[in-house]
């Protein structure tokens, strides 16, 4: 059974930080291309960064700069640090593990993060 279980949202002032976890089984974690996507209310999903197996990455303009995405390959976890926080990254984010040959994406059950101003 595949499960991704973020953690580590909450409740932050403005220009504040957070650190995001994702906790990975049932998937073979070392070759998934793993990312971080939000939803704010009202608004459709968006990217906000990904990590390939080779720890390469990329970033939403939004939050490049700001977030840092990392991996974890021997405790199977993928996290975002957010630095800087701003109101409008207000959302509920998304741990997402991309799909791999046959294998099918997944995704975390979504945790809030809000920033207040």
């Amino acid at each position: 059974q595949v499960q991704l279980v973020e953690s580590g949202g909450g409740l932050v002032q403005a220009g504040g930080s957070l650190s995001l976890s994702c906790a990975t089984s049932g998937i073979n974690f070392n070759t998934r291309t793993m990312g971080w996507y939000r939803q704010a209310p009202g608004t459709e999903r968006e990217f906000v960064a990904k990590v390939l197996y080779n720890g390469i990455t990329s970033y939403a303009e939004s939050v490049e700069g700001r977030f840092t995405i990392t991996r974890d390959n021997t405790r199977n976890t993928a996290y975002l640090q957010m630095n800087s926080l701003k109101p409008e990254d207000t959302a509920v984010y998304y741990c997402h593990a991309f799909n791999y040959m046959h294998h099918p994406s997944h995704w975390g059950q979504g945790i809030q993060v809000t920033v207040s101003s």
